[in-house]
C-alpha cells in the first residue's frame, strides 16, 4: 500500500471568483480509484483550505493537478518534493499539451484522462507491472535519460463503471461547498479557444440517469448544497437532462443550482419549464461576443440573434443566467466592450465573466498565435483570462486589459446592487458589492501593460 496526496493548484490571486472554489472532480475521482486499490489517499484542494504539508512530504506518490496559469506554483511545489525523493506525477490539462516542459519538473505527466492509466503507473511504480512502455498516455523518462511519450490510450467509454468521487477524501472538505458533479464528458464543439474537445474529444460521453441519481441522493445532504453540474454541456441530450431534473424533483432535491449549456436549450420549452421547476437554477452560456464576425472567428457555431433569442426565452421562465463573454478577437475594439456591458445590462443577465482571450496550449488559437508569432511571452502565470498576452489587432493590449476590467466593474454597477436590493434579491445583491469591490481593487492595483506584459496584482 502506497501512501498518495493529490494536490489541486489554488486559483490564480486574479481570479475573482476564487472565493467561489468549485473543485475540478478529476483528482477526487482518481483518488476514489486508488483508494478503492488499498491505497492510503488524501486530496488537496488548495482554494478550499491549505494543505498539511506533513502528511504529503511523508508520501510515496504525489499526484498534482495543474491548469495553465497555475503551473508555474505546481513545478515549484514539484521540484522541492523531488528533492525529498517523492515520485511526483502531474496531469491536467497544461501538462497534456507541453510534456516535455512538465518533465523537467516531475518523474512522469499523465497526458489526457488518468481514470485507466493512473492506477497502472501506480502498480508499475510499485511491482514494476504492467510494462511502462504499456501505459497509455504516459510521458517519462528511459533508462538513457530520453523523453517518451507512450501513444494516447483510450478515452473511458463507460464511465458508469467509475466509483461515485468520494469527497471525505478532501482535506477539510465542508458540506457547505459548492458540489461538482459530473455526468458526462466530450464535447461535440471545438471553439478556438477551447481547451475541452482537445482534451476530452468530439464525441459526448454520458452516464446514465441512474448513475447521476443514485450521485445526487447519496451526497447531497439535508444541508441543500449548492450544485454545480460541470459537464461543458449539461443539455447535450436534452431528454436526458429533462430525466435528471424530474429525478432531482421526484426526489425532494431543490437547491441552488447550475450547469453550463448552449444557447439552443431555448429551443426546447419543455425543458425550460423543467428547468426552472427545480430548485433555484442559473444557465452559464458562453455568448462569447456581440460582434457576429468574432462569434464566426471563434468557430461557436451559433450567432448573434441566437443569444438575444435565448436570453430572453430563458428569462420569460424565470431562470437566471450567467453570461460568459471573450473580448480580444482580431474583430473586436473597445467600442465591442462597451457595447457589450451595455447589451448584458439591458438584456437583464443577472451575472457575468467578461474574459480576455487567452491562447492555451492545445487549443487552435494557440498553435495560430504561435506559428503567426503574435505570442508575447509564455510567462504561463499571466495565461488566466486576465492579462492579454498576444498581440492584438484592433485594440491594444492595455485598452483590452483595462477595458475588460472596466467593463466587469460597470456591469456590476451601484444599480445592478440596487435593482436586486428592490427584489430583495440577496444572493446576487451580495454578489453584485462583492464584484464591484474585487474588481475595483484589481483596477487600483494594476500595474499597466509594458510592451504587452500586463501586470495584474492580487485582485483578493
Amino acid at each position: 500500500m502506497k501512501n498518495i496526496s493529490f494536490i489541486e493548484i489554488r486559483s490564480p490571486d486574479s481570479n475573482i471568483f476564487r472565493r467561489f472554489p468549485i473543485p475540478r472532480v478529476g483528482a477526487v475521482l482518481l483518488s476514489t480509484i486508488l483508494k478503492g486499490l488499498g491505497h492510503n489517499v488524501r486530496v488537496f484542494i488548495e482554494d478550499i483550505a491549505r494543505p498539511d504539508w506533513q502528511f504529503i512530504e511523508k508520501s510515496d506518490i504525489v499526484c498534482i493537478s495543474t491548469i495553465t496559469s497555475t503551473v508555474h506554483y505546481a513545478y515549484a511545489i514539484a521540484d522541492r518534493l523531488k528533492k525529498l525523493g517523492i515520485v511526483v506525477v502531474i496531469g491536467g490539462a497544461h501538462t497534456t499539451f507541453m510534456p516535455d516542459e512538465a518533465m523537467s519538473h516531475a518523474d512522469f505527466v499523465i497526458r489526457g484522462e488518468g481514470d485507466l492509466s493512473l492506477p497502472e503507473l501506480v502498480d508499475y511504480i510499485e511491482t514494476g507491472s504492467p510494462s511502462i512502455e504499456s501505459i497509455g498516455g504516459l510521458t517519462y523518462k528511459n533508462a538513457a535519460g530520453d523523453i517518451v511519450h507512450n501513444p494516447q490510450g483510450e478515452f473511458v467509454r463507460d464511465l458508469d463503471a467509475l466509483p461515485l468521487p468520494d469527497f471525505k477524501l478532501v482535506h477539510r472538505w465542508k458540506n457547505s461547498n459548492i458540489l461538482p458533479i459530473a455526468t458526462s464528458r466530450g464535447c461535440a464543439f471545438n471553439c478556438r479557444f477551447c481547451l475541452v474537445s482537445p482534451m476530452f474529444g468530439r464525441k459526448y460521453r454520458f452516464r446514465s440517469v441512474e448513475s447521476v441519481m443514485g450521485e445526487l441522493k447519496i451526497r447531497v445532504k439535508a444541508s441543500q448544497s449548492p450544485i454545480f453540474f460541470v459537464d461543458d454541456n449539461f443539455a447535450a441530450n436534452r431528454k436526458r437532462t429533462k430525466l435528471i431534473l424530474q429525478g432531482m424533483a421526484e426526489i425532494g432535491l431543490k437547491p441552488r443550482w447550475s450547469a453550463m449549456v448552449r444557447p439552443d436549450i431555448a429551443k426546447d420549452d419543455e425543458l425550460l419549464k423543467v428547468i426552472a421547476s427545480v430548485g433555484k437554477p442559473t444557465v452559464c452560456i458562453g455568448f462569447e461576443s456581440i460582434n457576429p464576425e468574432s462569434l464566426k472567428a471563434y468557430e461557436k457555431k451559433q450567432t448573434l440573434e441566437d443569444n438575444i433569442t435565448s436570453i430572453k426565452k430563458i428569462k420569460a421562465h424565470g431562470i437566471k443566467i450567467h453570461g460568459m463573454f471573450v473580448f480580444g478577437a482580431d474583430t473586436d475594439t473597445v467600442d465591442t466592450i462597451k457595447r457589450t456591458t451595455e447589451f448584458a445590462t439591458s438584456m437583464g443577465i443577472d451575472s457575468v465573466q467578461f474574459m480576455i482571450l487567452t491562447p492555451l496550449p492545445g487549443t487552435k488559437i494557440y498553435d495560430d498565435f504561435k506559428a503567426q508569432d503574435r505570442l508575447l511571452h509564455t510567462d504561463w502565470a499571466k495565461y488566466d483570462i486576465h492579462h492579454v498576452v498576444y498581440k492584438p489587432t484592433l485594440i491594444t493590449a492595455n485598452d483590452l486589459h483595462f477595458e475588460t476590467l472596466k467593463a466587469m466593474r460597470d456591469f456590476y454597477s451601484w444599480d445592478y446592487i440596487l435593482r436586486r436590493v428592490s427584489r430583495l434579491d440577496w444572493f446576487y445583491t451580495g454578489f453584485g458589492i462583492y464584484s464591484r469591490s474585487v474588481i475595483g481593487r484589481a483596477i487600483k492595483n494594476a500595474d499597466g501593460c509594458v510592451d504587452g506584459l500586463c501586470n495584474l496584482k492580487s485582485a483578493g
